[in-house]
């Protein structure tokens, strides 16, 4: 009997990838609930952060700190804290990590490696990272034990598992230096779900499924939620959903709001198939 062909195998499920990709291209935010950020065209000009005094727009990547008022953007309630860990080599100006502390800044906190966060109860803290011994967030919510010869799992439902997440910002290879330090050996990795990136900026040798840190705080924190409450299916389009239905309908969404609004006037400027960008591999 003759072997399958693994390679024309893959080839179709790689091009059945590619044409699901360009529609999704087409309009990525579309299923999200994202606030719409047109306003942000009406400021003119620059604004003076009010700590480091530096000219910046609409918010201070250095301070993290809005530099405009709070009615043009949302302000995001997040169910845990986060932590972001950023390379000392990482552009401030080209993270994403600073949307989360903008928008979200009860919850979220960044700092410069080697300063660190103190983790105080590392059963409840996970490291969002992809090892070789890491968990899906689904793993969060089971608990396992023996009763005699059987192995029982039980789901936790309707409740947070966990606290704290701790990400890593930095190019994948200045992740390694911040991952290998004694203070995250002791926690439990997360791997999330493939989710294919919509980051402008090009990334040697990395294919679409890393992801920017902004997408993959709000990836995790979806999937986070959904494993808890489940979600409503096409929550965009529904009205009037009661404040006590706790499912996923879009509540951190606007987490990708200042995202959304640069990945639309990079998309004014220059054509999403010729960035290259766009032209990293799927898998």
């Amino acid at each position: 009997m003759a072997k399958p062909d693994v390679t024309i195998d893959h080839t179709k499920k790689l091009s059945n990838l590619e044409k699901e990709q360009r529609v999704i291209d087409k309009a990525p935010f579309r299923h999200l609930k994202i606030t719409d950020a047109q306003v942000l065209n009406t400021i003119e000009g620059r604004e003076i952060c009010n700590r480091c005094y530096k000219s910046r727009k609409f918010f201070c990547y250095s301070c993290c700190l809005p530099v405009i008022a709070e009615k043009y953007f949302p302000r995001v309630k997040l169910p845990i804290k986060i932590d972001i860990i950023k390379h000392a080599r990482e552009i401030d100006g080209k993270s994403t990590a600073i949307h989360a502390a903008v928008l979200a800044p009860d919850d979220v906190r960044i700092y410069t490696y080697p300063d660190f966060p103190e983790i105080l109860d590392k059963e409840k803290t996970v490291l969002i990272f992809p090892s070789q011994t890491g968990i899906s967030i689904e793993s969060l919510f089971e608990n396992k034990f023996k009763q005699g010869n059987n192995r029982i799992i039980n789901r936790t439902k309707n409740t947070f598992p966990i606290k704290r997440a701790i990400f890593i910002d930095s190019t994948w290879h200045q992740t390694k230096t911040i991952y290998k330090d004694q203070r995250l050996r002791d926690l439990q990795c997360v791997i999330l779900k493939s989710r294919i990136s919509q980051f402008w900026r090009h990334q040697k040798k990395s294919p679409r499924w890393y992801l920017a840190t902004i997408e993959a705080i709000h990836q995790f924190l979806v999937e986070l939620h959904t494993c808890a409450f489940g979600t409503i299916e096409g929550y965009t389009d529904i009205e009037d959903i009661p404040e006590t239905d706790q499912r996923y309908k879009g509540q951190y969404d606007n987490l990708l709001y200042f995202f959304k609004y640069m990945y639309e006037k990079i998309h004014t400027i220059y054509d999403h198939d010729r960035l290259w960008a766009y032209k990293r591999p799927l898998i």
